[in-house]
């Protein structure tokens, strides 16, 4: 074979290795993830502590330096609440105490009603009494022997209260007893109370009463337990008193009580002013007991509950007499004549002799 023959076969060269550059993408997404991580911490480490400022005001004490009372309205949102607590010197910002209580899941359940702020009390304490609804409460005392009117006198005086009496009960069936209301409390659903509870204190004693006594019904009772209540103010002399009645229904006689003189007089509208008179007593009226035979045809006040348990439940005696003694009680008497000395003993006494 000849060198013409021979075919040489080039070399190929071998690829170069490089290595590819990282794309400038890829690390400028590393500082965008960084810059948003870092944002985040900055922002969470603003927001948790300004949660932890507003939280930390709201527990401090607020700057109320004497006790004082707001009213609630009915219908008041949270916005103006505050402005309300702010105006009475509560809190200092309105706006805060909003945005505290929002963060917090508070004031979506505050009651109207007036309230009592103490000294230092702050932003959340102020709220937490509107949420439990922790009103003033006020006491109005009805005491015994008052005629409805002068009830309804004492209600229509109180400006705390509200609304008319629409619905008086009949006379003598408001029990005297201490009552609670807060303000804007309606004056009728007070007198109902106060009318359901002499209802109940009532059924509650007739069921305990002593047999033979000479009424039927419960109306009746509360008939003569207004005029024990107007006789005596001595719980120890009740059921003497009550007794004395008893006594004298039993036998037919009149009861002779100068308050009923004095209620047909008067018609429970008024004190009558002055003393009773011979002339008085002849006074023609279904209440004037000494004019009628029995009980008058209902009470002529509101008999408290000692009066009432001493007419279902009297002394066990004979009198049928008894006169103001002078000392703030009474003498009692069976006959007739014992009855004047002890009046002449009492007018002796008055006179001083």
């Amino acid at each position: 074979m000849t060198d013409t023959d021979q075919t040489t076969t080039p070399e190929v060269p071998e690829p170069e290795t490089t290595e590819t550059p990282r794309p400038r993408k890829s690390r400028l997404w590393r500082f965008v993830i960084l810059g948003f991580a870092v944002v985040a911490i900055v922002v969470a480490s603003v927001i948790a502590g300004s949660f932890a400022w507003i939280n930390a005001w709201a527990f401090r004490a607020g700057p109320l330096s004497q006790q004082t009372t707001v009213v609630i309205k009915s219908g008041q949102g949270l916005s103006s609440i505050a402005e309300s607590l702010q105006a009475a010197g509560v809190i200092e910002h309105p706006q805060r105490l909003v945005l505290w209580a929002r963060l917090n899941d508070m004031g979506r359940n505050l009651k109207a009603g007036e309230y009592s702020f103490s000294p230092g009390t702050s932003p959340r304490g102020a709220l937490a009494l509107l949420e439990e609804g922790d009103v003033v409460i006020y006491q109005q005392r009805i005491p015994e022997g008052l005629t409805n009117r002068e009830v309804f006198d004492r209600l229509e005086a109180d400006d705390r209260l509200s609304g008319e009496i629409t619905a008086p009960p009949a006379e003598g069936w408001l029990l005297p007893e201490t009552y609670n209301y807060q303000r804007d409390d309606d004056r009728q659903e007070l007198v109902s109370r106060m009318e359901q509870a002499m209802r109940n204190t009532l059924d509650a004693l007739w069921d305990s009463r002593v047999e033979g006594l000479p009424f039927n019904t419960k109306e009746e009772a509360l008939a003569l337990a207004s005029i024990v209540e107007k006789e005596t103010g001595l719980d120890a002399e009740r059921a003497k008193v009550a007794a004395v009645f008893v006594n004298r229904l039993k036998r037919g006689m009149k009861l002779q009580s100068d308050p009923t003189v004095i209620y047909a007089l008067t018609d429970g509208q008024q004190p009558l002013g002055r003393m009773l008179t011979r002339a008085d007593w002849k006074f023609d009226h279904p209440y004037n007991t000494y004019r009628i035979a029995g009980l008058p045809p209902g009470p002529i006040a509101n008999p408290g509950r000692a009066s009432i348990e001493a007419v279902l439940n009297p002394d066990s005696h004979n009198y049928i007499f008894f006169v103001a003694d002078g000392s703030g009680g009474h003498a009692f008497a069976v006959t007739y004549d014992e009855h004047k000395r002890n009046i002449a003993r009492a007018r002796a006494a008055r006179n001083g002799n």
